[in-house]
């Protein structure tokens, strides 16, 4: 089975990546997880068998499945998750989820199987983060220095426990997974024998593949969707996603340090025009940065389109901002977001960038850009949004209220639109089902006729 992706994985080493069908693939294909998330997003024990809260929810006890084993033979145990959330608590490693685990104090293995996690204040509710990140094997990493993960061998030739094993990976060019004959019994066992990530960054590109056959799965345009419905062989799969597309500003510095500059740009952009005529329906927009059907969303209407009120805002000025998006194609958003603004006095250039140069002048250290359009993954603890906030320059509450409401008042990241998901599926697979989880969440249960 072939499912396309725009771009490499990044990376396969789960304490490093923040792509989201990278993460998909860690904690779904090649590793396991703690506890999984069922089609009604409730908890349930994964690697984990089950587990059990102190009296006063700063105790949890994990007891583990011992039927896992290594890919390469050795046992899953206490100590692989131990060693995994340690690391991750290390600020050195740079796990991008580190900020979700501020509650923690400790980390312990009570034996080979019992795993307790110790919190700073009583928690409220199952750690999310404990769904998404997977676990690693400590006999292979536990010599190398949180620091050097990036550079580790094991992240080109992993080791899971999970329902495939990696077989190979061409940079740039595709991952190779194949069914694991050793994944125990009680476990969701895969009926596909390979499962194959091959990456097609030119949307043209992967829709004349996904029509040709050569691919299963391909995420599409949605001016694509119609086409691909018309041919017998093809089905087009929507579904919700937590994902929400935006503008990230900087406000360390002009033109976006200046609240009422920032308020201007939110006015002058008509979120309904780009939803209709970009997406062509396929999506909702945003007046918020999490979608209101997901957990935890503070309802909020779309902004509305006042370019006049934008102009007084301005007071005459003319501001003038580079726009950065990942592409090397006509950018057909960030034109119609270019002429939205220049009908309330902004002047906007569009400046494409390969993936690897724009995550390094947006997430890089320097934080080298004025404004990014930036494509949002979200996690159902809505752990994602104080890091987007501080992002953009503002230090930012943890309280998932209190940071929507920051998003909402102050502006750091002007949100566009709540995506949905659109792929593009050879209907020789059966048995899909994509939902908030992730594309790949029941993986395990498709099959090929």
């Amino acid at each position: 089975m072939l499912f396309a992706s725009g771009a490499d994985l990044q990376s396969i080493n789960p304490l490093l990546t923040v792509h989201p069908l990278a993460r998909q693939v860690q904690r779904y294909v090649l590793f396991l997880t703690l506890a999984q998330y069922d089609s009604s997003l409730a908890p349930r024990p994964y690697l984990a068998r089950d587990w059990s809260w102190a009296p006063d929810r700063t105790t949890l006890t994990f007891r583990l499945r011992t039927d896992v084993p290594w890919h390469d033979g050795a046992p899953t145990t206490s100590r692989d998750v131990v060693w995994t959330l340690r690391t991750a608590l290390d600020p050195t490693a740079g796990y991008p989820r580190l900020s979700e685990l501020a509650n923690v104090r400790a980390v312990e293995a009570e034996d080979d199987s019992t795993v307790i996690i110790r919190f700073v204040r009583a928690a409220d509710a199952f750690p999310d983060v404990l769904t998404d990140l997977a676990i690693l094997p400590a006999h292979l990493l536990d010599t190398v220095p949180p620091a050097a993960l990036r550079q580790a061998a094991f992240n080109e030739r992993p080791v899971g426990n999970g329902p495939f094993r990696f077989v190979s990976h061409e940079p740039n060019r595709r991952w190779v997974f194949e069914r694991n004959e050793e994944f125990p019994p009680g476990l969701a066992r895969p009926t596909v024998e390979r499962f194959i990530v091959v990456v097609v960054d030119e949307p043209t590109t992967k829709l004349a593949a996904l029509t040709s056959g050569e691919l299963d799965f391909a995420g599409i345009q949605p001016a694509h969707a119609a086409f691909v419905e018309r041919d017998e062989r093809l089905a087009v799969l929507s579904y919700p996603l937590l994902f929400t597309y935006g503008i990230v500003l900087n406000t360390r510095q002009p033109p976006f340090d200046s609240p009422a500059v920032r308020h201007a740009l939110s006015l002058a952009l008509d979120r309904r025009e780009i939803v209709d005529g970009y997406l062509y329906g396929f999506g909702t927009p945003a007046g918020g940065a999490v979608p209101p059907d997901a957990p935890g969303a503070v309802a909020a209407a779309p902004p509305p389109v006042m370019s006049d009120s934008a102009r007084a805002l301005l007071l005459g000025a003319v501001p003038r901002f580079e726009l950065l998006t990942v592409g090397s194609g006509e950018a057909a958003l960030e034109q119609m977001i270019q002429a939205q603004l220049a009908r309330a006095g902004f002047r906007v250039t569009i400046r494409q960038l390969e993936l690897s140069a724009f995550l390094d002048r947006v997430y890089g250290p320097r934080k080298e850009f004025e404004a990014a359009v930036l494509g949002i993954p979200g996690d159902l603890s809505l752990g994602y949004l104080p890091p987007l906030a501080e992002l953009a320059g503002m230090a930012a509450p943890h309280d998932a209220r209190e940071i929507q409401g920051l998003l909402r008042d102050s502006l750091p990241v002007v949100f566009l639109y709540h995506a949905r998901g659109l792929q593009g599926m050879n209907r020789r697979i059966a048995n899909v089902r994509m939902d908030l989880r992730g594309e790949l969440a029941g993986l395990a249960d498709w099959r090929v006729e």
